[in-house]
């Protein structure tokens, strides 16, 4: 039987403030785990960042969770993402 996986020792407790991130399963709340990953990311922290996602989730649920999400994820997010997988740019916002 697979172990249960703590996300706080994953990810920073502060993305994930209103809820309540013990309950948090990889597999059933992967909608809101992947955006809220990447939500603070910068440049510089990206790799490190989306690096902890690439554990759990493939190329495929991540930027087809960022696509669909209703998290605020930056277009500069989306971009970072798009250039690390070598896909078309996407935007979730218009500029």
């Amino acid at each position: 039987m697979k172990q249960k996986v703590d996300i706080s020792k994953i990810f920073p407790k502060h993305l994930f403030w209103d809820v309540e991130y013990e309950k948090l399963d990889l597999k059933k709340d992967k909608d809101l785990i992947i955006p809220r990953a990447l939500y603070a990311t910068t440049r510089k922290s990206f790799d490190k960042d989306i690096s902890k996602l690439e554990k759990f989730y493939s190329k495929f649920q991540i930027v087809n969770q960022l696509k669909h999400t209703k998290e605020r994820i930056s277009n500069e997010v989306c971009r970072m993402v798009a250039d690390r997988y070598h896909i078309d740019s996407f935007a979730r916002f218009e500029v």
